[in-house]
């Protein structure tokens, strides 16, 4: 594999034409080390291992195998965007596996968050094995790694589970990206032509909606904050406020509240929002939303969410505290 160091006189990617130019470079490389053999990528929906998809369909089309695990804790539509996109589309050779009753079920009862962590890594990883075990013929593994893993990790980007998977899968590394920071590889997105709402995707923690549905998990108070996001995406997205905002989120706590609904008593959930903007996740400040988007948020999920009484805005900067709950 090549040299994991940027050369200093690197020029970085800020235009379309030298996105162009790295996407013609990098099919080069990728088809002088495949040659006519197979890659398997676990395709997250995320933006790097969603541009190294639509890079190496591009360099070897079919040659690729991308492999997406729903873990029943994506956010709203996430999966079916990846199978659209990705399947339909760009006519990839995706495997879809639909694991959200294995992995809640792991998950009944547990409220530590680290070990929700510690279960639904440990449980991507022996699905992804399962299924690469499935496949014969494959010699090559790619890997989303961008050049902050590489500095950050040695290398090895842990989100993809890739360290974990078991010594006899002898894979050789495909990582076409890893020498680009995270603004270059959304260039090379866009010249590839991905819908933006994946190039501009937010930060999402590798368990997804695990660490937002705080406590233990139950499928009710999961989808209760699914929707509660999209309602919040779709409306800062109409105000236009989506690229103003670092991060923003919904929060449901393992907890209820007393409301009225309809003349009669509730006893349901809150939901928290939280927004932060930073430069490198070390600092962050919550930005002052206008209120009456606040308001039309506030309405809407309590309007369409029916197990939810209650919506609160977070001003917590960090520190105290951290930008996610768990």
């Amino acid at each position: 594999m090549a040299n994991n160091v940027r050369p200093a006189d690197m020029e970085r990617i800020t235009t379309p034409a030298l996105a162009e130019a790295f996407i013609e470079e990098q099919v080069k490389e990728v088809r002088a080390q495949v040659g006519d053999k197979k890659v398997l990528l676990a395709l997250s929906g995320g933006v790097d291992s969603s541009v190294v998809a639509a890079l190496l369909i591009r360099a070897i089309g079919k040659q690729l195998t991308c492999v997406h695990v729903n873990h029943g804790l994506m956010r709203k539509g996430e999966s079916e965007q990846v199978i659209e996109v990705f399947r339909n589309q760009l006519d990839a050779n995706l495997i879809y596996v639909d694991a959200t009753d294995r992995f809640l079920d792991l998950l009944a009862g547990v409220d530590e968050p680290e070990r929700k962590r510690k279960i639904i890594g440990g449980e991507f990883i022996k699905v992804f094995e399962e299924e690469a075990r499935k496949l014969e013929g494959i010699d090559f593994l790619a890997q989303g790694t961008i050049y902050p893993d590489i500095l950050e990790s040695d290398g090895v980007k842990a989100h993809h589970n890739v360290g974990g998977l078991p010594d006899d899968l002898q894979f050789e590394l495909v990582e076409p990206v890893r020498l680009l920071f995270k603004d270059e590889v959304r260039m090379v997105g866009k010249a590839l032509g991905l819908p933006e709402s994946m190039v501009e995707r937010q930060p999402f923690p590798g368990p997804g909606l695990g660490v937002r549905c705080l406590g233990a998990i139950t499928r009710d108070r999961l989808a209760a904050l699914r929707e509660a996001d999209a309602i919040l995406r779709e409306e800062i997205d109409k105000a236009g406020l989506t690229r103003e905002i670092w991060q923003f989120f919904t929060v449901v706590p393992d907890m209820r509240a007393t409301g009225v609904r309809e003349g009669k008593r509730a006893y349901d959930w809150p939901v928290i929002i939280r927004c932060v903007n930073t430069v490198d996740a070390m600092t962050a400040t919550v930005p002052q939303l206008p209120w009456p988007l606040l308001e039309k948020i506030t309405s809407r999920i309590l309007s369409e969410v029916p197990t939810v009484c209650r919506v609160l805005y977070d001003l917590t900067p960090k520190p105290v505290g951290t930008i996610e709950w768990e």
